[in-house]
C-alpha cells in the first residue's frame, strides 16, 4: 500500500485503535438509551457472518457444493452441518437464544416452503458471498466474477413479498413488524472483499464505501417506513487480522503491522473508515426517524479486544491462525480451503478464526457478549425482557 493512501486513510478516520466504551464518542444525548422490551420475532438480512442455511439450499438447488455443506463445519455444536460457515453457531443464533425465540429460519427452505408457520418466530434472508451493491456493479467494474444475485436489495424484496402471508393488513404489518428484531448484517464486507482480492487500487475500493452505505441507509429507511422499531446495524470487523488477508497480503515490511497484534495496520484502517461513515450515517437515520431504536454494533472493537489479549478470551491455538485450512503462516490456503481433508485444530474454542474468513463458534460467543451488554453497542443496548439472560 501507498504511504499517500495510507496517510488518506488516516486523516479521514482521526480514529486510533481503541475498547469497545469509546464507541461512546458516537452517543447523541440527543438519543438515550431506551429499554426494547421484548421481541416475537427475528428478521435478518446479510451474508455470511448471518446465513443459516440459505447458500446451502440454493447450492443444493442448484447441484454446485458449498464448504458449509460438509463437515467440519458444524462439528462443534449442531454435530453436522446446518449451511453455517462455522463450527457451530453464530451471532444470530446467540441472539435467539437470549431472546427466548427458536434459530431463525433461512427463507430458502428445502420444500421452497415461505408460510407463517414457517417464518412466524423469524425469517432469514442472509446469504453467503452477498452483497450491499447488486452484484452487477461489481462485474461490470471487472471487481468480481460469478458473484451470487442476492445483493441487499434483493433479500429485501424478498422479505416484501413475504410479508403478506406474515400479516392481513398495514396495521397488522407494522405491528408485527415493530414486535421484531430486525439484524441488518453485517453486510457490506463482501463489497470490499471481491475487489481486494481481484486487485482493485485501495482508493478504487474506498470509493465504493458511501455507494455500499447507501445501500444499507435505503434498506433501514425502507424497514422503518414499513413498521420496524428496533434494528441492529453491526459494523465491519478488521478484517486486517483475517488469516485470508494476512496471507494474500504478506509483507516483509514490519511497519506494516501493529506489534501489538500482529495485524495489518493499512486494513484495519479501512475497517475503521466504513465504520465511522456507517455511524455518521445512522446519526442522520435517527435525527429523520426518532421513534426508531438504530442501535450500531461495533463488530470492530469487539473483536480486537481478542486480537489485543487472546488468552484473556481463551484463544490459546495461535490467535490469527485458522482452526481449519491448507496449511501456511496463518492456516489459510485459497487452493486448499476448509473440507473434509483439511488440516482440522483439535479445540475450536482455542482459535478466533474457523477457517480464515470466517469466525469459530467462540469468537462468535464473545462478540454476542459484547453486544448483549452494551458495551459494544451505540447506543447503549438494554432489552429489557424478564425471559432475557445470557452466560
Amino acid at each position: 500500500m501507498t504511504e499517500r493512501v495510507q496517510m488518506t486513510l488516516t486523516r479521514s478516520l482521526g480514529l486510533e485503535q481503541s475498547t469497545c466504551s469509546s464507541s461512546s464518542r458516537f452517543r447523541s444525548s440527543s438519543h438515550p438509551p431506551r429499554p426494547l422490551g421484548c421481541h416475537d420475532s427475528i428478521i435478518s438480512f446479510g451474508d455470511s457472518l448471518a446465513d443459516t442455511g440459505n447458500l446451502l439450499r440454493i447450492s443444493r438447488s442448484e447441484g454446485r457444493p458449498t464448504h458449509a455443506g460438509f463437515l467440519p463445519y458444524g462439528e462443534t455444536y449442531f454435530r453436522r452441518p446446518t449451511g453455517r460457515f462455522s463450527d457451530g453457531r453464530l451471532v444470530i443464533d446467540f441472539v435467539a437464544e437470549w431472546l427466548g425465540l427458536p434459530y431463525v429460519a433461512p427463507y430458502y427452505g428445502d420444500d421452497g416452503g415461505r408460510s407463517a408457520a414457517d417464518f412466524g418466530k423469524g425469517v432469514n434472508f442472509a446469504v453467503a458471498g452477498a452483497t450491499a451493491l447488486d452484484a452487477g456493479f461489481f462485474e461490470g467494474r471487472e471487481m468480481g466474477n460469478s458473484l451470487p444475485n442476492e445483493s441487499l436489495a434483493v433479500q429485501l424484496s424478498l422479505f416484501k413479498e413475504l410479508l403478506p402471508s406474515l400479516c392481513n393488513t398495514s396495521s397488522d404489518c407494522k405491528e408485527f413488524l415493530g414486535k421484531s428484531l430486525v439484524l441488518m448484517g453485517e453486510i457490506g464486507g463482501n463489497d470490499y472483499n471481491y475487489p481486494f482480492f481481484m486487485g482493485s487500487d485501495l482508493e478504487e475500493i474506498q470509493d465504493l464505501v458511501p455507494l455500499v452505505l447507501g445501500e444499507i441507509v435505503s434498506a433501514i429507511s425502507e424497514l422503518i417506513d414499513l413498521g420496524a422499531v428496533t434494528i441492529l446495524v453491526p459494523g465491519n470487523f478488521p478484517i486486517g487480522c483475517l488469516p485470508v488477508y494476512l496471507t494474500e497480503f504478506q509483507s516483509s515490511d514490519k511497519e506494516e503491522y501493529d506489534p501489538s497484534t500482529g495485524c495489518l495496520n493499512w486494513l484495519n484502517e479501512f475497517s475503521q473508515y466504513h465504520n465511522k461513515q456507517l455511524q455518521r450515517k445512522l446519526n442522520h437515520l435517527r435525527e429523520l426517524h426518532p421513534q426508531a431504536n438504530i442501535i450500531y454494533i461495533d463488530y470492530y472493537n469487539a473483536a480486537l479486544r481478542f486480537y489485543e489479549s487472546p488468552h484473556k478470551f481463551g484463544f490459546d491455538g495461535g490467535i490469527l491462525r485458522a482452526c481449519c485450512g491448507g496449511g501456511g503462516t496463518y492456516n489459510y490456503n485459497s487452493s486448499a480451503l476448509c473440507n473434509s481433508n483439511a488440516r482440522v485444530c483439535d479445540d475450536p474454542s482455542a482459535y478466533a478464526s474457523w477457517d480464515g474468513i470466517h469466525f469459530t463458534e467462540a469468537a462468535y460467543r464473545w462478540i454476542f457478549k459484547s453486544m448483549a451488554d452494551g458495551s459494544c453497542t451505540v447506543p447503549k443496548l438494554d432489552i429489557s425482557c424478564p425471559s432475557v439472560a445470557f452466560e
